[in-house]
């Protein structure tokens, strides 16, 4: 994986189980990228520090910004950034992607989407520190995704539900490292034998270049991992055939509307 520092976005309600999966997202980052620093950013923790844990809407917006200033200037530090925040405002997440971008850095959107239901109870076991009224406001203003281009979720888990949370966390990673190729433009082949000979290298182009408009698409997002997945199907199966640029191109758009069952651009 490319050894660039990014910044990961958690959204989710109080107590759907962010803390936990920046944790664990944390331990994981960290042996995959040895070389880099991993940093939680927990906004609880600077409120603490600022106005000693007690919640001012008046105050809020001293924690914000001090949250924010301390985001980028971990990122520039060269560090792997974890916002362990709500962030369940457009806007919210729109700031975060301001830095990253400032910065020429990857933003990557994490949605824990436990339902409400579950949250109040964990809540509750953990001593009830949120008022069940707080949650219930929150999750009534909550900014729903697919708004924007740039807003949609690389990942989306229900914690309820997830048997095997370290499972999903190295999936996630491999969902990552597809990502961080395909928007760096240095999406390798695969070290399946492939040769490096001037059909390989534009299969790889061309199928990189082709599913990087094809995501500009809304309606392809939700379809992403396969698609990625697709592609790698793809190349196995066509490495180092003699192929024009034309005709890799109307194969692989053939070969995904034949499994997606879907018109393909």
């Amino acid at each position: 994986m490319d050894s660039k520092n990014f910044l990961v976005c958690l959204v989710g309600l109080p107590a759907s189980g962010k803390s936990r999966f920046a944790n664990l997202l944390k331990i994981a980052l960290k042996k995959k990228f040895e070389n880099l620093e991993v940093k939680i950013i927990d906004p609880d923790i600077i409120r603490q520090k600022l106005i000693l844990n007690r919640f001012n809407h008046e105050k809020e917006y001293i924690v914000r910004s001090k949250n924010l200033e301390i985001i980028r200037n971990e990122l520039k530090q060269g560090n792997i950034v974890i916002s362990d925040d709500l962030n369940y405002y457009s806007s919210m997440r729109h700031d975060l992607k301001e830095i990253a971008d400032s910065l020429k850095l990857d933003l990557f959107i994490i949605y824990l989407a436990t339902p409400i239901e579950i949250c109040l109870r964990w809540n509750e076991n953990r001593g009830e520190p949120i008022p069940n009224e707080v949650i219930y406001k929150i999750q009534s203003k909550f900014d729903t995704f697919n708004k924007y281009n740039w807003d949609n979720p690389i990942a989306t888990y229900d914690l309820s539900e997830v048997v095997d949370l370290n499972i999903a966390i190295k999936d996630l990673l491999a969902e990552l490292e597809d990502n961080m190729k395909f928007r760096n433009g240095n999406f390798e082949i695969e070290k399946t034998g492939v040769s490096s000979n001037i059909n390989n290298e534009n299969l790889d182009k061309i199928t990189r270049n082709y599913i990087g408009k094809l995501l500009l698409s809304p309606s392809f997002i939700p379809l992403k991992k396969y698609i990625f997945r697709l592609r790698k199907t793809f190349i196995k199966k066509n490495k180092n055939k003699a192929l024009s640029e034309a005709e890799i191109l109307n194969s692989f758009k053939i070969y995904l509307e034949k499994i997606l069952k879907i018109k393909a651009p």
